[in-house]
């Protein structure tokens, strides 16, 4: 794996050879609740790579593939909101059952979106940096202001919730549900595109801040 510095995934023409829009039952899979549930987030924060996230708002659907990802690992992480178990309104969704959206708003402006993962009362999520938009372009350029996709579209947190619609209001929402979900559409991620490294931000966690709990999926 190569050490991450500060680069992001990239949209290339090429990839929509690889890509099957509307795939057959078989070859499309909601995420069940076991999938969320597991122990170990950090494998859960890489495995979420090459998934397809989706949201259906008033009446529009929109969905790509997560491209980016990081782990946070709970009460003995610093850089997570549930570090020493801490317990807010904001943050007690992080304590229900995995496969719950976890959505906070950042510097008051940015809506962030997490995967709650693990058992009820382990405060373990994962935060959905980056997206490769695969349906509903149109809305999403619609919402995103932009003419074309290109890295700004959907390559930071707070652009992939803009992109898609998700509001911190949607907070506590099942991932079962019809409005945020995400699908397995068995497209094959290789080892050797993916980069490791260091999560944003989180300076101030001290040893913690080095963890390599970042996942980013080369296209």
């Amino acid at each position: 794996m190569k050490e991450l510095l500060m680069r992001k995934a990239t949209f290339s023409g090429g990839l929509n050879k690889r890509l099957t829009p509307n795939p057959s039952p078989k070859e499309r899979e909601k995420l069940t609740k076991s999938f969320y549930q597991r122990d170990d987030v950090v494998m859960i924060a890489k495995e979420l790579l090459g998934k397809h996230l989706f949201t259906h708002f008033d009446g529009k659907l929109t969905g790509g593939i997560i491209t980016e990802t990081e782990a946070y690992a709970g009460v003995v992480d610093r850089a997570s909101h549930a570090f020493g178990g801490r317990r807010t309104q904001r943050t007690e969704i992080m304590y229900t059952e995995g496969g719950t959206a976890y959505v906070y708003l950042c510097y008051g402006v940015h809506s962030l979106f997490n995967v709650v993962s693990n058992k009820k009362d382990v405060p373990h999520a994962i935060l959905i940096r980056a997206l490769y938009p695969t349906h509903g372009v149109e809305t999403i350029l619609k919402r995103r202001k932009m003419k074309a996709l290109n890295n700004k579209v959907s390559g930071g947190p707070g652009t992939v919730s803009q992109a898609l619609g998700i509001h911190y209001s949607h907070t506590g929402l099942s991932l079962q549900s019809a409005k945020i979900w995400i699908e397995d559409r068995k497209f094959i991620v290789d080892p050797n595109k993916i980069i490791v490294g260091k999560r944003v931000g989180v300076e101030y966690a001290g040893e913690d801040a080095k963890l390599p709990y970042r996942f980013i999926l080369k296209l």
